[in-house]
């Protein structure tokens, strides 16, 4: 039984890191839209030249270069820069420890986007049609 899920899971490895890279992508991107935009219960910043600004900016266009697959790795690197800012600058002044600080959410993150940025866009994503 184990065997047979493991072979199941080596033959469509693809598909699951191109869901995971889509999933975490479309995600971030929301996180953008609340900020740039003020969508889904977020507020609009003042000014996309602010902290917050850059921030929205990063995740909105980064979260939409991940889940499309196209310049994923410079995405994916942004997307760590932006939340070791969001630890340094929101959660890391309330305590180290993410669930009580508030910053489980920029540590998940910043584990997913070091696994993009380690396995690049994969086999499903528009990097691959520009470099054939």
């Amino acid at each position: 039984m184990l065997k047979k899920a493991e072979e199941f899971l080596a033959r469509n490895k693809d598909y699951f890191y191109s869901a995971f890279r889509i999933l975490v992508g479309a995600m971030f991107v929301q996180h953008g839209a609340q900020k740039l935009f003020g969508a889904l219960g977020g507020t609009q910043v003042a000014s996309m030249t602010s902290l917050f600004g850059v921030a929205g900016f990063i995740e909105f266009f980064g979260g939409l270069l991940i889940a499309f697959g196209l310049f994923t790795r410079v995405a994916a690197f942004f997307g760590i820069a932006d939340m070791l800012g969001a630890w340094y600058v929101a959660h890391l002044p309330k305590g180290i420890i993410p669930i009580q600080n508030g910053g489980e959410l920029a540590a998940l993150y910043f584990a997913a986007f070091l696994v993009i940025l380690s396995q690049g866009t994969g086999k499903f994503g528009l990097d691959n049609l520009f470099r054939k």
